[in-house]
C-alpha cells in the first residue's frame, strides 16, 4: 500500500527495560523488523530519538541551558543512529546515516537530493541530529524529513498498541482509538506527536500510523494496508 515510508523510533525503545542506554538484544530485534520491511522493497527512512541518553527538554527543566541541552539531545540521536546502522549492516542491509549537524568522520551531512538518491538505490537512510536546531523535537524532525523525502506515511513505533484517550500505563480506563483526525488529536491534547509535527503532517496531508513496535511484524503489516494500531489522518 505504501511505497515510501518514514519510521520514527523513540530513543527509549532502544533502552529496553533498563530505561537508559542501549540494550543490544532490543536493537537486534528492532533491526530485524527494519530488515523485514526493507526486504519488501519499500523505500525506507528512519528517525530515532535520543531520550534513552539525553532528553533536552527534560535537562533544561532541571536547570541546564535549553539550547545546550537540545544540542546534547541531537548528539544522542546520532549515537543511536550509529548503533542501528551497525546492526543493520551486519544483517546485510545497506544503510546511510545522514546528520543535520556536520560530522563527516561519522556520517554524511544531510542533503535532500543525496538522501533521495540513497533511497532510490534501496538504502535505508537514518536521519540523525534532529533538525539541527534547538527547540525542535525529533517528532518534528521526522515530519520534516518525511515531507522532504515524499514519504506516503509516517509510522510512529511506540510501546503501546496505538492512540488512547489517556496514557494506558497510568489510566486503566483509557480507551483505544483506531482512527482519529489531526484536528481531534490537537483538540483532545493527545500526545501522538508534538503540535508542530502534527501541524506539518496536517498541512501536507501526511498520515501517521501509531503502533507497537514490540508486536512482531506490525510495521510490515501496516505498510501492506492492514489495520494495525491507530491511523491519524
Amino acid at each position: 500500500m505504501y511505497r515510501r515510508v518514514l519510521v520514527k523510533l523513540s530513543g527509549e525503545a532502544l533502552a529496553g527495560t533498563k530505561g537508559f542506554g542501549i540494550e543490544p538484544s532490543v536493537v537486534d530485534r528492532l533491526t530485524d523488523e527494519v530488515k523485514q520491511v526493507h526486504e519488501t522493497g519499500v523505500s525506507l527512512g528512519l528517525v530515532i530519538g535520543g531520550g534513552n541518553i539525553v532528553r533536552g527538554s527534560l535537562a533544561s527543566r532541571k536547570g541546564m541551558d535549553r539550547v545546550q541541552a537540545d544540542y546534547m539531545g541531537m548528539l544522542a540521536t546520532i549515537i543511536n543512529a550509529l548503533a542501528i546502522q551497525d546492526l543493520l549492516e551486519r544483517k546485510e542491509v545497506a544503510t546511510r546515516v545522514m546528520t543535520a549537524i556536520r560530522m563527516e568522520q561519522l556520517a554524511e551531512p544531510y542533503i535532500r537530493r543525496k538522501a533521495l538518491r540513497h533511497m532510490e538505490k534501496g538504502r535505508v537512510v537514518i536521519f540523525a541530529g534532529g533538525t539541527g536546531n534547538p527547540y525542535f523535537s525529533t517528532d518534528t524532525a521526522a515530519a520534516l524529513r518525511a515531507i522532504e523525502m515524499d514519504s506516503e506515511v509516517i509510522i510512529k513505533a511506540t510501546k503501546v498498541k496505538g492512540v488512547y484517550t489517556a496514557d494506558p500505563h497510568q489510566d486503566s480506563t483509557a480507551s483505544f482509538i483506531p482512527n482519529i483526525t489531526f484536528e481531534e488529536v490537537v483538540k483532545m491534547g493527545l500526545q501522538v506527536m508534538d503540535t508542530a509535527a502534527v501541524s506539518l503532517c496536517k498541512e501536507n496531508s501526511l498520515p501517521i500510523i501509531v503502533l507497537n513496535i514490540e508486536d512482531k511484524g506490525s510495521v510490515s503489516s501496516a505498510i501492506k494496508g492492514d489495520q494495525v494500531g491507530t491511523l491519524v489522518s
